[in-house]
């Protein structure tokens, strides 16, 4: 009996996944990885002792991770564990004013009346249009293919149309949040959600109030190892299921035959498989796997998510004050945001984000040290790493650090590693060093994201986080899903 075959490019968290659906369901599946290691953007960094994750993940929405290892006929728990954290994040803001989002909804609550004076009731209201929009517009449009027929054929789509009001297609978030909150600081902690799209408050319809939904109500987890043992739970799960990966082997070409997909070309052999899917960048597998230049140039048109500039600071000291993740807004968020997306410049006081695992888990520093990630949002686009860039950056964050903390931090970094939005795009391929690929700051954002197949090649599929239905953990897995579904309805969606 012929055994079909197919191909992955790149072994992203999506591209893992969708191996391992496709190896379950009976495929031979081979990953090709350009890289040494796999997980793509979901890696770490090991330095005079420190672990470094490269990205400040939160770890929302485990049941996603569960649903794949359920699937594959496996228990997570043989592979990973995981605990829920007491907060997900402590906030500074500009004016002093400190907000610990602890994940204990009354907690939650009476944090905000009594830190930031912000009415609980409007907290309440606004967590409950999250966790409904979540459940109904945001499940039909995440877990489903952008095909129109298929969607309008969905029950379940009239019902999540039916929640649908105006101001939600219209609006804007932060208006929605101007509208909802009555003090500056809680808009400006809800507005910061659209960052975790790589996108702006400022210009995001407001139905991505919904975004919030995963962490605030869903609650927030840590795994054990850090937020790499996410990626060697499935590496390890897509190799007891057969999958077989080639590192160091960059894909040079898709092939095609007519309409149909036949294969990839690697190191200038020919491998041909019936079915392959890209879990590389969407623009770089148009341009430079398939091609195909036109398409390619209509990708590049679009607006693209904001890059970002990683400092990894082994810090030769420990700080009492700061949790696991930590946040330290700008004093003019709209500022911020006009320079990441119109100026295309980085802004004087850009917002900080601060993540130390070494809270939560023993092993990643040195005793009596700490494992800073420091992390700012800067325009992506930039085609040369800029010294003046990342030292301007470098001094703004120690300045907004050194104003907050009361403290110089400086002289207590031991030990440095620095990724800028190039080196993003040279380790994992992401165009101009997007994290997210392209923006949602239009009202038609999330409906031009790329589908998860192929209009015109019959075979080819795409996953990963440029791809509907975005980027992160949890919609990557979701992306994998669909495309495991996909191919086995084994064909091109109708529209």
């Amino acid at each position: 009996m012929h055994t079909s075959r197919a191909i992955i490019i790149g072994s992203g968290i999506s591209g893992i996944a969708t191996a391992i659906r496709m190896a379950v369901s009976g495929y031979e599946v081979t990953v090709y990885e350009r890289n040494s290691y796999p997980g793509g953007k979901l890696s770490n960094i090991r330095k005079d002792d420190f672990h470094f994750d490269t990205v400040p993940s939160l770890f929302t929405k485990p049941r996603e991770l569960e649903d794949l290892f359920e699937m594959a006929g496996e228990r997570l728990g043989d592979y990973i564990t995981y605990k829920r954290v007491e907060s997900t994040c402590k906030y500074f803001f500009a004016n002093g004013k400190i907000l610990t989002a602890w994940t204990d909804r009354e907690k939650l609550l009476k944090a905000f009346a009594e830190q930031l004076e912000e009415p609980a009731e409007n907290i309440q209201q606004y967590l409950n249009l999250s966790e409904r929009l979540y459940n109904s517009v945001g499940k039909v449009f995440l877990n489903n293919p952008l095909v129109k027929r298929r969607l309008l054929a969905k029950r379940s789509f009239y019902k999540a149309v039916s929640q649908l009001r105006p101001y939600l297609l219209f609006d804007t978030l932060n208006g929605l949040h101007e509208k909802n909150f009555a003090t500056g600081e809680a808009i400006q902690f809800f507005n910061r959600f659209a960052t975790s799209m790589g996108s702006n408050p400022y210009s995001v319809p407001a139905m991505m109030c919904m975004i919030s939904h995963a962490e605030l109500n869903g609650g927030v987890f840590y795994p054990e190892g850090g937020m790499t043992s996410i990626t060697n739970a499935i590496y390890q799960l897509a190799l007891k299921k057969g999958v077989r990966f080639r590192f160091d082997a960059a894909v040079e070409r898709i092939i095609c035959g007519g309409d149909n997909v036949q294969g990839v070309v690697v190191e200038g052999e020919n491998v041909f498989a019936e079915t392959v899917v890209s879990d590389a960048d969407i623009y770089f597998t148009y341009r430079d796997l398939l091609c195909d230049e036109n398409t390619a140039a209509k990708i590049a048109a679009q607006e693209k998510s904001s890059s970002a500039i990683v400092f990894c600071w082994g810090m030769n000291k420990i700080f009492p004050s700061l949790q696991m993740h930590n946040v330290f807004f700008s004093g003019d968020y709209k500022a911020e945001f006009q320079h990441l997306f119109s100026s295309k410049t980085l802004y004087k006081d850009p917002t900080v984000f601060l993540n130390i695992t070494g809270k939560a888990e023993k092993g990643h520093a040195p005793a009596g040290k700490e494992n800073w990630l420091v992390m700012i949002y800067v325009p992506s686009g930039f085609t040369t790493s800029s010294n003046e860039l990342i030292s301007f950056a470098r001094q703004q964050v120690l300045k907004k650090l050194r104003g907050t903390l009361k403290e110089d931090v400086e002289p207590f970094i031991d030990t440095e590693s620095i990724i800028d939005p190039v080196l993003f795009e040279k380790n994992t391929a992401a165009y101009g060093g997007a994290l997210y690929g392209i923006s949602y700051n239009t009202k038609r954002s999330a409906f031009l994201r790329h589908p998860n197949f192929s209009r015109k090649i019959k075979g080819m599929y795409f996953c990963g986080g440029t791809v509907h239905p975005g980027g992160g953990i949890s919609f990557c897995l979701k992306s994998a899903k669909i495309v495991g579904e996909l191919v086995m309805k084994n064909g091109i969606p109708k529209h």
